[in-house]
């Protein structure tokens, strides 16, 4: 997944977040309404969360040092999952304190027009937002649906865009819902209401976003179809005739290592050996242009050892699994 989409993406939220937050703010010093200050705490919380998603970004570009030889991939990982805890803290639980006080202490709301027109406002600038971040990720979808797009990312930035910028428009519906409904009722407990409703859905969309950078900083491994081009890049037929086993993990969203246990002739020199994990390595990086880190190991391949099953100490972590989707 390219960063340049992601980066896009980040900048037109944090953009519109900054603006509305302003704007939210402004609105809850003239009304009184919580929505209003649930929503301004969950537009600067995001714009937050955006200004971390750039620092990830930034920090994973580092080279690579002694200390940290393969480099600094995750670092946008780390930042993605901050942005969650975040979301959750500052704007999830703040919603629903604020929405509870609320409903136990409500208050007529005045001057109804800074509320109103504020969320309509707001409104067209995450819609605008939140075009852009579909935008650049259907160049990248292809044809997975919005769910497996979320789950299988291994770059967090857009799907954590997406998230939030839905998260923000349903957030918007809730505070215009509950300011109409504080409004008609004269009853202020509806502005309650609607900010406790607020809060829920940022602590729901902040656990799925806790849940899939989760799997990210723990190590994906590549996609099947990434799989399956280095499996076929490695085998030539006449040196390297099989792969033994593999594994692969995610170093970074664009940085992928790839260790393997090829089978060789058994009658093959040294040099025609070298040679040949020379060629698979070339042509691995041309399949999979992101597998950047090789390891092959020749072996000459059993079958009386193969028809014993997978060892479980063949690798770290037991028998390869089939890649799955986390």
């Amino acid at each position: 997944m390219s960063a340049s989409g992601g980066t896009k993406a980040i900048v037109a939220a944090l953009g519109a977040n900054l603006a509305i937050a302003v704007s939210k703010f402004v609105a809850f010093a003239f009304s009184g309404s919580s929505s209003m200050l649930a929503e301004g705490v969950h537009s600067l919380a995001d714009s937050g969360n955006q200004a971390l998603l750039l620092v990830g970004g930034k920090k994973a570009q580092r080279e690579a040092t002694p200390q940290h030889p393969f480099g600094y991939g995750r670092e946008r990982y780390i930042y993605a999952f901050l942005v969650s805890i975040v979301l959750f803290s500052v704007g999830g639980m703040f919603a629903i304190y604020e929405g509870y006080e609320k409903i136990k202490h409500p208050h007529e709301l005045e001057h109804w027009y800074w509320p109103v027109g504020v969320l309509v406002f707001a409104i067209i600038a995450e819609s605008f937002s939140f075009r852009t971040a579909i935008k650049e990720s259907n160049h990248l979808r292809g044809s997975l649906s919005w769910t497996e797009f979320v789950r299988r990312a291994k770059a967090p930035e857009l799907p954590v865009v997406l998230l939030e910028d839905l998260g923000a428009l349903v957030g918007l519906i809730l505070a215009l819902g509950g300011v109409g409904l504080a409004l008609a009722t004269g009853d202020g407990v509806w502005d309650g209401i609607g900010t406790l409703c607020i809060g829920i859905l940022l602590v729901l969309i902040a656990i799925v976003l806790a849940a899939e950078t989760k799997s990210l900083l723990l190590g994906e491994a590549a996609g099947l179809d990434e799989v399956h081009k280095i499996e076929a890049a490695i085998v030539d037929g006449d040196t390297v005739t099989r792969v033994i086993h593999m594994r692969t993990l995610h170093l970074g969203p664009e940085e992928l290592l790839v260790a393997a246990k090829v089978a060789v002739q058994h009658d093959d020199t040294a040099t025609e050996v070298a040679a040949a994990i020379n060629a698979a390595e070339s042509r691995i990086r041309e399949a999979v242009p992101i597998a950047r880190v090789i390891y092959l190991e020749p072996d000459i391949y059993s079958e009386s050892e193969a028809a014993k099953g997978p060892d479980p100490e063949a690798a770290p972590g037991g028998p390869t699994p089939t890649p799955a989707d986390h």
